[in-house]
């Protein structure tokens, strides 16, 4: 069985995930899409929420697993017993940070590979940063994230207006 990992923050999941995600299940037997525990970044939604936005989003794809993981990532694709690492590549501003890090994985495990799949052209603006950005400001994100990530932003932003 031909296993990858797509890890990311996901804060929140964007349809460009989505896209690239779509594009590794049919590359791979199982993709298990993770998120990334990074005590550096903080971000808007918790581990859980963001889990229960990737369990959601993802229902409809027989051959994804929704996980967590902290480390090092060639760590826990020997763990899954991964075979590659899915990349998205947006511009050619993502390149570099994404080649030095292929790079360091493989030195440190050179039996995971990492593949980089563009996503379709019309998510190449797109991440979670703007998205969480117009979202605080009160614009609509329906074309950009799954109903289930538009309704979580919402919520955020009502209770921050609130609180």
């Amino acid at each position: 069985m031909r296993i990858a990992i797509y890890p990311g923050t996901f804060d929140p999941i964007t349809n460009g995930h989505l896209d690239i995600l779509d594009r590794a299940v049919k590359l791979f037997d199982k993709v298990i899409i993770t998120i990334a525990r990074n005590p550096s970044k903080s971000p808007l939604f918790s581990e859980e929420e963001r889990l229960d936005m990737l369990r959601e989003a993802t229902k409809g794809h027989r051959n994804v697993e929704v996980d967590s993981f902290e480390g090092l990532l060639v760590d826990y694709a020997r763990s899954k017993q991964a075979a590659a690492i899915v990349r998205g590549l947006r511009a050619i501003s993502d390149f570099e940070y994404e080649l030095q890090m292929a790079l360091m994985n493989r030195k440190l495990d050179a039996a995971v590979e990492t593949v980089f799949l563009m996503p379709n052209e019309k998510y190449t603006y797109l991440n979670s940063s703007i998205v969480r950005e117009i979202s605080r400001h009160g614009g609509d994100v329906s074309e950009f994230v799954p109903p289930t990530v538009r309704r979580s932003l919402e919520r955020k932003r009502r209770m921050k207006l609130s609180g």
